[in-house]
């Protein structure tokens, strides 16, 4: 018996064509009747769900950045359950962070183009999820280089996410290897970085 997952509300609908739109054409660029029209209700119908743009924004921008912090947590509690090494824990959030990358990179666009548009508070709510994500792999990290120093490996880390971060611009989906290709040179090039520290 196989288990489908749930299908989307019409809230993460109405998120994930803002998320797209917002990618292609810019915050700025899209109306709120272009986002109902895409999910086929209209534009004063989204008023029902969401305040305004800047809360699909916001949503979106604190959303991902809460679900990477939530899933690199359990990945480390699951490790630490299973009395797994740090080489494990690594791959691990590894795997997570290019499930992200690979599955959401309209994102991963509105994030590097957007965030200056977010209300101060929610943008300082970003950025300390942010830290939190970054201090699970920094932890690890140090375990798997305790000769390194602590701003070498914070370097390194940021490198890591700014190279799997790059799946936006690597071309259409159409033109990319399989995902599972990707993900596979994803990996080898994470793991390859973090080796050279």
């Amino acid at each position: 018996m196989s288990t489908q997952a749930p299908a989307p509300t019409r809230r993460e609908q109405i998120l994930a064509e803002a998320a797209r739109l917002f990618a292609e054409r810019g915050f700025h660029g899209v109306g709120v009747d272009e986002i109902g029209a895409a999910v086929g209700i209209s534009g004063p119908g989204l008023y029902r769900h969401f305040a305004g743009k800047d809360a699909m924004l916001a949503e979106l921008l604190v959303g991902i950045s809460g679900r990477l912090l939530a899933g690199g947590k359990r990945r480390v509690g699951e490790a630490a359950e299973n009395s797994a090494g740090p080489a494990a824990v690594l791959g691990s959030l590894i795997d997570g962070h290019i499930e992200f990358a690979l599955d959401d990179r309209p994102l991963i666009t509105l994030h590097d183009r957007e965030l200056g548009q977010l209300r101060e508070s929610d943008r300082k709510l970003v950025r300390q999820l942010q830290r939190q994500y970054v201090e699970l792999w920094v932890d690890v990290v140090r375990e798997l280089r305790p000769d390194a120093t602590e701003a070498q490996v914070r370097a390194s880390v940021h490198a890591v996410f700014g190279l799997l971060n790059s799946t936006p611009h690597l071309g259409h989906s159409s033109i990319l290897p399989g995902r599972d290709d990707t993900a596979a040179l994803l990996r080898r090039l994470a793991h390859g970085a973090l080796e050279a520290l």
